[in-house]
């Protein structure tokens, strides 16, 4: 009796402790995460000299000298920067979902001789690596006379964004019942039409998911834009941020000030739209 009594008890403190330590290894994981994102935060409001002398400690007199000098020094071009980021990154992102969104839509419910190549084609796009085609696209670039323009990074961005989010539209487009589309056949409504106004409202969670997701790759992409742009008023954010760099010191606390300027935009984003990512990945998940 005591022993079968003993059995269920040993039982719930095996699954104890072991709820014990996921959750403090997830905790600790956590805080890694977040804690440099905070050491910005607090070291940005120190004095390069407080800094250099403490660099972990929270600053005893917090200023704001950091932001104000970046604000208002017309040098550091950091306000172009971020509205060229926010150009390039807009425009790569509507060119993105479009594409993605009609191609793997066809690919999806048109059946057709090259259908799979095609698909297969786009999927290579994702395994090859695109810094190894760096040198290739400047010297096309170079050859063509689009280097150096405002619009010269959208294609790199919008090619390496396409594979990816080609890939998720065509699964989820697969998880969308046919019926429906033949329904709305009947009804009178035509290709465009049932396009546009029904299966791409259906797909608003995978297309929010790929618009988020590409959001972070084209605002924080440096080496097509360090090689591509030259020209100081189109240079993007990371290229901005590699001005409070010296050659032989730095001042961490500015650069810190900046990163975490250029970061707010991103990060509000990202916290507007968490539920349609989660919900996006969420549906892609269950009926992929």
């Amino acid at each position: 009796m005591n022993s079968s009594a003993n059995v269920p008890a040993t039982h719930k403190v095996r699954k104890g402790i072991a709820a014990v330590i996921i959750n403090a290894v997830l905790l600790i994981f956590s805080l890694s995460c977040i804690f440099p994102i905070v050491w910005m935060l607090y070291s940005s409001l120190k004095e390069k000299r407080v800094f250099n002398a403490d660099i972990m400690g929270l600053p005893k007199n917090p200023t704001l000298i950091n932001y104000i000098k970046i604000l208002s020094n017309k040098d550091y071009h950091l306000g172009q920067s971020m509205l060229n980021s926010v150009r390039t990154t807009g425009v790569s992102i509507v060119l993105i979902i479009i594409f993605s969104f009609i191609v793997g839509y066809i690919l999806a419910r048109v059946h057709f001789k090259l259908n799979r190549v095609l698909y297969i084609m786009f999927l290579m796009g994702m395994l090859i690596p695109i810094h190894s085609l760096l040198v290739p696209i400047y010297v096309v670039f170079q050859k063509c006379g689009i280097n150096n323009r405002w619009f010269t990074l959208l294609l790199p961005y919008v090619s390496f964004g396409l594979p990816i989010g080609i890939f998720l539209v065509e699964g989820y487009v697969k998880s969308i019942p046919v019926s429906l589309e033949e329904a709305a056949a009947i009804d009178g409504s035509n290709f465009t039409h049932t396009l546009w106004t029904i299966i791409l409202p259906i797909c608003r969670p995978i297309l929010t998911t790929i618009a988020i997701i590409q959001v972070f790759s084209c605002w924080n992409e440096f080496s097509f834009a360090l090689v591509l742009i030259k020209d100081v008023g189109l240079q993007t954010v990371p290229l901005a941020l590699t001005q409070f760099k010296g050659q032989f010191a730095s001042d961490y606390p500015k650069q810190m000030a900046a990163m975490l300027i250029t970061m707010a935009p991103v990060v509000i984003l990202y916290f507007a739209f968490s539920k349609e990512i989660i919900k996006g990945m969420v549906s892609g998940a269950v009926k992929g």
